[in-house]
Parts: C-alpha cells; sequence; structure tokens
C-alpha cells in the first residue's frame, strides 16, 4: 500500500470470511449512519453478512448472468436494485431484523386507479386506439399492428384514463380491464403505455438528487431520464409543470448514447456509453433544467461499474477499461473536465470489471478481468495519484467498502470465498486463532484443506504446513497462531537519471543507502548481491538503517537496489536516501 504522504508498506492481509455458491456480485447496504451490511448476490440468492457474519440468506430474482449489470440506488433506509430485464425492486430490514425484496410500489391517486409511473408512446405519433366500451373489460383495437402476446399485463393510459391489457388477440385487437371510466369519443392519438415492463425492459441507473429519484435510461429507452416529483420518490406525475412536478426528457445528440449511470454531485451526472452530460438547476425544476454536455469519453457498457466519489471528484472507468477518468468541475471554465489518472500507468488499468472506494487509506480499489487488483492512491488536495498492483493465489473477481473494511471476492481453485482487507494479518485466506493456552494442534482451517500455508505462532514465522481434515500440527506449542497462504511484496525503484546532470557518465555505483524504517519486524533487501534478510537493532524497530552497496553499473537504465519478500511480518518504508558515486 501507498501512503498519501509518502511511503510504502506490505499491504493488509486478507482474512477468511466464508465460502459462496457461486460468482457473487457484493454491495453495500447502509441501514443508518452506524450499521452497514455486506449484500452478496449470487444465483437467485441474496446473502447478507454483518460485521463478517453471515446473518439471513433468501431468495433473489437475478441469476449468475444477470449479475454484472446490477446497479443500486440508496435512501430511505432501503436499496433499490435495478436491471434492465427485471422489475425494479426495493431491499430492506424490518425493525424486526428480518429481510425482504420486493417490487417497488408506484405512487397512486386518491382512487387508485392511476398509477405515477413512467410512460411513452412506443408506437408511431399517428397510431390510434379505439375502445369498444367504457367499463369492465372492453376491446381494444388499433389502426396499425403493434400489439403482440407479450403486452398482456401491460397498463396503458388512454386519454385520462389507465387500464391493464387482460388478453391478445392479434396484432391490432386487444382486450383491457379499465380502471375507471374511458371517454365515449372516437379513435385517438392520445395514448402511451408503461414505460417500464417485460416486453419494454426496465430501468438502468438510479440515484437521489435534490429530493428527487433519478431514474437514468432502460432497455428501450437508453437515452432518457425521468425525476420524480420533488418529495414523493415514486410519483412520476408530470402535472402542469409546477416546480414541484415530475421531469421527463430524452438527452438527443448526434449519436444515440445509452446512460449507463447516473450520479448526485455539485450538478447530477449523467455517464453515457459515448459521452458524458450534467444536468443543471438551482434548484431542479421543470422551467429550469438545462442539459450540458462533457467530454466525450463514454463509460462501460458490457457491465456496470458504478462511479465513485473522492474528495469530491467523481472516479469513473472509461468505455475502453483501461482509462480511470476523474471527472471533475473547474471553477475557470464553468465545465467539467475527465482527466486520465491512468495516463502514465497504463499498464495497471487493462480489463477494469469492478471498483470502489477506501476512504481511511484513501485507496480506490480494481479489480482486473485478469483476477488481479489495482489500487490508487488517492489524495486530491496534495495531487497525488499513485498506483500499485496486488495479487494473491487466486483471482480477485469483485470488491466492496463496508464502512473502514473492504470485502472482496477471490476465486481459489473451485471455490468462490469471501475475504476483507486486515492490517493485522500478513497473509491471505487467512485465520487468526487464539487457541486459549499454548497448543500444538490448531483446527477451524477446512477452507484450506490440502493447501500449503504459511504459519505465524506467537508473532514469529515458524515456516510451512499442509492442512488436512481441517487442522495443522506445529512443531511447538503457540497460543496466538495466524495460518494462511503467503504473498510477496515487491518494490523496485526507479534507475537515478544521472545522464541529464553529468552527460559524460557511463558507469555508476550504489555507495550507501539509507532507509527510514517504522514498525518493521523483518527488511530483505537486494544490494547488488541478491536478496538478503538485514539483521534489525530491535523488533519492531523505528528509525535509519544505513547499508553499503556493491559493483559498478554499466547499465544506467536499471534500478541499483531491490526489495521483495514473503516474510509474513510487518514492513513500512517512509523515505531512501542514495549516496552514489558516478565515473
Amino acid at each position: 500500500f501507498i501512503s498519501p504522504t509518502g511511503g510504502v508498506r506490505r499491504r493488509a492481509g486478507l482474512r477468511y470470511i466464508d465460502a459462496l455458491p457461486g460468482y457473487a456480485r457484493l454491495m453495500a447496504y447502509e441501514y443508518n449512519a452506524s450499521t452497514i451490511y455486506l449484500l452478496a448476490f449470487t444465483h437467485l440468492q441474496m446473502h447478507v453478512y454483518q460485521d463478517g457474519l453471515l446473518i439471513a440468506s433468501i431468495g433473489a430474482p437475478w441469476t449468475s448472468a444477470q449479475l454484472d449489470q446490477l446497479n443500486t440506488a440508496h435512501g430511505n433506509d432501503s436499496l433499490l436494485v435495478l436491471h434492465p430485464d427485471v422489475a425494479p425492486k426495493k431491499i430492506s430490514r424490518n425493525t424486526l431484523g428480518g429481510w425482504t425484496i420486493a417490487d417497488i410500489t408506484w405512487a397512486k391517486d386518491t382512487t387508485g386507479n392511476i398509477q405515477y409511473q413512467p410512460y411513452y408512446k412506443y408506437a408511431a405519433a399517428d397510431v390510434t386506439l379505439y375502445s369498444t366500451g367504457t367499463t369492465g373489460t372492453v376491446t381494444i383495437t388499433a389502426s396499425s399492428s403493434i400489439f403482440s402476446a407479450s403486452y398482456v399485463g401491460v397498463r396503458l393510459r388512454i386519454r385520462s384514463t389507465e387500464c391493464t391489457v387482460a388478453s391478445y388477440v392479434n396484432p391490432t385487437t386487444i382486450t383491457a380491464s379499465v380502471h375507471g371510466t374511458l371517454a365515449a369519443n372516437p379513435a385517438t392519438t392520445d395514448w402511451s403505455e408503461a414505460a417500464f415492463s417485460t416486453l419494454r425492459g426496465y430501468p438502468v441507473s438510479a440515484a437521489y438528487h435534490q429530493d428527487r429519484l433519478v431514474i437514468g435510461g432502460a432497455r428501450s429507452l437508453p437515452n432518457r431520464l425521468w425525476l420524480s416529483r420533488t418529495g414523493d420518490l415514486f410519483n412520476f406525475n408530470l402535472g402542469t409543470g409546477l416546480d414541484d412536478d415530475a421531469i421527463e426528457f430524452g438527452i438527443l445528440s448526434d449519436q444515440i448514447n445509452a446512460i449507463r449511470g447516473v450520479m448526485s454531485g455539485r450538478h447530477l451526472q449523467i455517464f453515457a456509453s459515448g459521452v458524458e452530460w450534467v444536468v443543471r438547476g438551482a434548484p431542479l425544476t421543470p422551467a429550469s433544467v438545462q442539459l450540458k454536455r462533457q467530454p466525450k469519453v463514454g463509460s462501460v457498457t458490457n457491465r456496470t461499474i458504478p462511479p465513485v466519489d473522492v474528495d469530491g471528484a467523481t472516479l469513473f472507468i472509461a468505455r475502453n477499461q483501461a482509462e480511470m477518468r476523474e471527472f471533475l468541475f473547474t471553477e475557470v471554465e464553468q465545465a467539467y473536465q475527465a482527466t486520465d489518472l491512468a495516463l502514465l500507468s497504463r499498464d495497471m488499468m487493462t480489463g477494469a470489471v469492478d471498483q470502489d472506494y477506501d476512504k481511511a487509506r484513501r485507496l480506490l480499489f480494481i479489480v482486473r478481468e485478469d483476477g488481479k487488483c489495482a489500487s490508487l492512491t488517492m489524495y486530491r488536495a496534495e495531487q497525488v495519484a499513485a498506483w500499485t498492483l496486488h495479487e494473491t493465489d487466486g483471482t480477485f473477481k469483485s470488491i466492496v467498502a463496508i464502512g473502514s473494511d473492504i470485502y472482496t471476492q477471490v476465486l481459489r481453485g473451485e471455490t468462490y470465498q469471501l475475504e476483507v482487507f486486515d492490517d493485522t494479518l500478513s497473509l491471505d485466506n487467512a485465520l487468526f486463532q487464539d487457541l486459549g493456552a499454548p497448543d500444538t494442534v490448531v483446527t477451524g482451517l477446512d477452507h484450506l484443506n490440502g493447501r500449503t500455508v504459511r504459519v505465524v505462532a506467537d508473532g514469529t514465522p515458524v515456516g510451512s504446513a499442509v492442512v488436512a481434515s481441517g487442522q495443522i500440527t506445529l512443531a511447538a506449542p503457540a497460543q496466538f497462531v495466524e495460518v494462511g497462504l503467503p504473498y510477496t511484496h515487491v518494490i523496485t525503484p526507479l534507475p537515478p537519471n544521472m545522464t541529464a546532470a553529468l552527460p559524460g557518465a557511463h558507469k555508476m555505483r550504489l555507495v550507501r543507502l539509507t532507509l527510514r524504517l517504522q514498525d518493521t519486524k523483518s527488511l530483505t533487501l537486494d544490494l547488488g548481491r541478491g536478496a538478503q534478510s538485514i539483521a534489525l537493532p530491535q523488533v519492531p524497530y523505528s528509525g535509519d538503517i544505513s547499508l553499503s552497496g556493491y559493483g559498478w553499473h554499466a547499465n544506467l537504465d536499471t534500478p541499483l537496489w531491490g526489495m521483495s519478500s514473503d516474510v509474513p511480518l510487518d514492513f513500512q518504508l517512509l523515505s531512501i536516501t542514495t549516496e552514489l558515486q558516478v565515473n
């Protein structure tokens, strides 16, 4: 991990939490200011974790093939979950601790006959509908062939009266149940249908902005935006255009750009497949809406990767999945810029599939499709943006921030495992146990069966062991034991740039290297004769250590030293001073 104020330390280990039944999409559910749950969505299931413990598992409507396109919006102690092929769901926890996944309920008028959901006329503007009756079950005839069997269950609005399609007769004829009374008038073009349905698809993204629920894009209306009435989140009645009425409009430009995400910030931010937009208005009203196009970058389309807020800037992954863009309003230009934070670290951003931000460590974690996990240390006030790469004995699949904890799903062998970064551990897939008294048998390691593991006993690495029947046997008794899979931390410096200062230089040697360490328990260093373990004055050690280098380097483009160690002990390097001799 790279510190935002300089220095690096051995990354936190990964503590084993649970085994999951398959690939999972991890999401946060904030019940209140002090209680945040981890939701793990797997094939047709939702698993709820609190403080690393599984507390509930219930059925869910999303298949494993649909998980990558899930999107969420938090508000009012509930979580909206959206997918373009599944009706929007609201996940909530009751006061007794029970969990429910239910369809959202649109606001209705006082009679209950009018649902204030979004409507849209998908048919041509001149297509008319004619009803044989005004109440009960009626036959409706269209002037063109627009109907199909998929219309059954779809809600229609004819003039100001609504009805639900009961049966399909032929491409121009259906029967419907009328809610209220239809006007006894001839065929009319004044009709529409529910914007969201099994036939047309459902919303793609949502957010809460200025006390409105914002829906961005749908399967059949990819570039349309809906904003609810102020303070009435599921009421999309357009009314007469009063300040608190709902707002609806399409985002039209030189090409159709499907909305992939919406986010509330200084302005309402719209992230589409090929461009970014902002919706301005202080406050947003039907009369004050201003739509402004911003830099044309584009967002990922084959999956949902929600943008994250970092110190007032919105970070999102570009459509090519190889750029990390910082979407930020600039006072000078009075517009948004989208700076590429991975411009000088392109090898870090290859095939990004998930991301989330750890506010405590100031680390943005990005899971890549190759199973590695990049992290970006962000400190915008000091213009710090530093990249590093994390690997483990397995592949990272998804990641989420729950408060100050970063949970990740790792595929190890054929098992999907839920783990969390733990600053107290120095091994992966690890467990720490207090045996109560010194003992040689450590149990509870079923998730590591057959694996060769490393062991730290009473704070000292004691070598390797093979887990059998969920346990290992130590060579000597110990009370506090950490068992897990090893990983190696690697630090490689840039070569000194001496050719510009001394154009005639053609050889160089490292005379002395001074390291400033903090709370370090193990140090391995290569000064020109291979990696060697360096004895510390005390353990843990904080202070300076000076060491001599070896040999002349004719290749001035190679580093003069390096670090690489899999010793599962704390290591933190604050700074390095080098003394060089140049020929």
